[in-house]
């Protein structure tokens, strides 16, 4: 068997396969955060598909912490039982689903560039970008309150069902901010050197594992550079990365940039050395996503021993069955729907 279609245990969840769909916004929520049948129809295709692992699209835990107002949410108990149906489907298709917990903190509202029903939030009053709305900086009794934030959508996640959770801290929303120097000038115990800046952080996350059923992995999305001389390296992450093993989290999803309006060097598997970096130096599982397409590099990058999981964003929008091919091209014979088994073995 390919190490692409080898099953992966996280705590006591296992994944069928390494093949993940990373978390992607389809901006389709009813205007007060609630699941819809679009992302029903969308997830369960790439269920069927033969995914592993679904982590569904950034979740905000308060309104004010949608990147549009049509994000989804876990702030209300209403928002609940409309996504246990996907979840229970996607499950009975064998793929493990996960939610990824979010707040777009400054970069809230970006359709309008910050100019939403709220005022945006931050660790310090810095604007994404010269024609973004100035934030407003949290103060200290505030920071507690997004804490508390999380907790109570990591719960709501559970009842759910959920198998596993993310905890979004990427890509320039509120809890990369606070450990972004380029955007956290804070000069309180949340600013200054990278432990306080990872303070939120280490906070967010001993919140959610003290309300997580023990047998569930925790997941972080972290950004592992920001691509300038000013911000995050891939040396701050790996410090990172080690004080979230010690606080009990699985694995961690390796991403970057969007704390700065900077363009990253692209290419097939850019995030890959990351990956590997964080899962060498920290001894923590890693996800590693960025343009991943063909079976071949996905095997490769197991294989060498560079990540535990691999995950493909637009590749998996634009081939839901992506996984079922895959399969295939490496010689491993997986179960398929059996709705779909007539096809199983069809050459054209």
């Amino acid at each position: 068997m390919s190490h692409l279609f080898s099953p992966f245990t996280l705590r006591g969840v296992t994944l069928r396969n390494r093949v993940a769909m990373p978390p992607m916004c389809m901006y389709s929520a009813a205007g007060d955060g609630i699941f819809t049948d679009w992302h029903l129809a969308h997830y369960v295709a790439r269920a069927t598909g033969g995914v592993g692992l679904i982590i569904t699209e950034a979740t905000a835990v308060e309104p004010r912490g949608r990147i549009s107002p049509n994000d989804l949410g876990l702030w209300d108990d209403a928002q609940i039982a409309p996504l246990a149906r996907m979840v229970r489907v996607c499950q009975a298709q064998g793929a493990t689903l996960g939610v990824q917990l979010a707040h777009a903190g400054r970069k809230a509202w970006s359709a309008t560039r910050g100019a939403g029903n709220a005022l945006p939030v931050a660790p310090s009053a810095l604007a994404f970008d010269a024609d973004w709305v100035v934030p407003h900086a949290l103060a200290r009794a505030e920071i507690a309150g997004i804490v508390d934030a999380f907790r109570a959508a990591a719960q709501r996640a559970w009842a759910v069902g959920f198998d596993t959770l993310e905890i979004h801290a990427a890509h320039g929303y509120l809890i990369h901010e606070f450990l972004s120097p380029l955007a956290n000038q804070r000069t309180d115990e949340y600013g200054g050197a990278l432990a306080n800046r990872a303070r939120l952080l280490l906070q967010v996350v001993d919140a959610v594992r003290a309300v997580s059923p023990a047998p569930q992995p925790l997941l972080v999305r972290l950004s592992c550079s920001d691509w300038t001389p000013n911000g995050l390296g891939i040396d701050d992450l790996v410090q990172v990365a080690r004080w979230l093993k010690e606080r009990g989290v699985d694995l961690v999803d390796c991403s970057s940039g969007g704390v700065a309006p900077i363009a990253p060097p692209v290419g097939p598997g850019y995030h890959v050395p990351f990956a590997e970096k964080i899962r060498r130096a920290a001894d923590i599982p890693t996800l590693a996503v960025g343009l991943i397409t063909t079976p071949e590099l996905a095997e490769e990058i197991l294989r060498g021993g560079r990540a535990d999981v691999i995950a493909l964003g637009r590749e998996l929008l634009r081939h839901p069955h992506w996984a079922l091919d895959a399969a295939r091209v490496l010689g491993d014979d997986v179960a398929w729907p059996q709705q779909y088994v007539r096809t199983k073995r069809a050459t054209g």
